[in-house]
């Protein structure tokens, strides 16, 4: 190999995520850095030096898949004992775990959903920092809803007058300043690094994702935690056997509290 001195004291530094591949579909062997860089002087073109490199295929992508769904079963089930515990002096108390499930897994299913259809357009891939971001989604959603959900125990033990969904209602209103203010902070320092980091890098993909998924669990704690244990104590889901014995005596009827309302301000 006829080496020379060139005259040029710079050194380029070249990122880059291109996919190689041998050009033959029938060809077993794989594509080499040596055969790389061959190919390079082969050419008359600069000598390079792969510094990193690898290779990604249907088994890691598939493992990466298999890794994500039992992260995901995991932290819920661990969830759902854990809110089932802490709200175990209240009534029905699994229903609030139930539903805290449910929100976490429409965050998810909201930041798959999208994903997939960027990398359908885009060609953006998921590796295993989208399972962290996915999980830190998880815990921030979970979070959130289990604010609204302890205000409604500490608001079912002082009011006895009002309806559930009253005591929800109010809950909620509590709780909404709170939550807002938690979730746009965060929301705002994601948008600021997913907008001036590269596009296409992990750090990109990372924040894209935890973006989409807070902006998720904002909204799914507020619209969707709440509502559905409305929904549910008011026996509205449409499954019976979910339904059970629903017991009144934690609450008054609206039209009880409007009738002794009525005749203490006649007395």
């Amino acid at each position: 190999m006829d080496l020379q001195l060139g005259d040029s004291d710079q050194t380029i530094n070249i990122l880059t995520k291109t996919s190689i591949s041998s050009g033959d579909p029938t060809a077993e062997a794989k594509v080499t850095v040596a055969a790389i860089q061959g190919y390079f002087l082969q050419h008359g073109g600069p000598y390079i030096q792969v510094e990193s490199n690898s290779q990604v295929g249907p088994s890691v992508a598939g493992r990466t898949t298999l890794m994500a769904f039992l992260a995901v079963v995991a932290a819920s089930f661990l969830i759902l004992l854990y809110v089932w515990f802490s709200f175990r002096k209240v009534p029905k108390a699994l229903r609030y775990g139930v539903c805290a499930i449910v929100a976490l897994l429409h965050d998810a299913l909201v930041v798959l959903g999208i994903f997939s259809i960027l990398g359908k357009l885009f060609g953006i891939q998921i590796d295993s920092l989208f399972i962290t971001a996915l999980l830190t989604v998880i815990g921030f959603s979970v979070h959130d809803t289990i604010v609204v959900f302890d205000r409604v125990r500490e608001n079912m033990q002082r009011r006895t007058v009002e309806t559930f969904e009253e005591v929800v209602n109010a809950s909620l209103v509590q709780t909404l300043a709170r939550s807002l203010n938690t979730s746009l902070t965060v929301l705002f320092t994601l948008l600021t690094l997913t907008l001036f980091t590269g596009i296409g890098t992990d750090i990109h993909t990372f924040t894209l994702a935890l973006l989409i998924g807070i902006f998720s669990g904002t909204y799914s704690s507020i619209f969707n935690a709440s509502m559905m244990l409305v929904i549910w104590d008011k026996g509205e889901l449409g499954m019976k056997y979910l339904q059970g014995k629903r017991d009144e005596k934690p609450y008054a009827r609206k039209r009880d509290r409007e009738v002794r309302e009525l005749a203490e301000t006649r007395g």
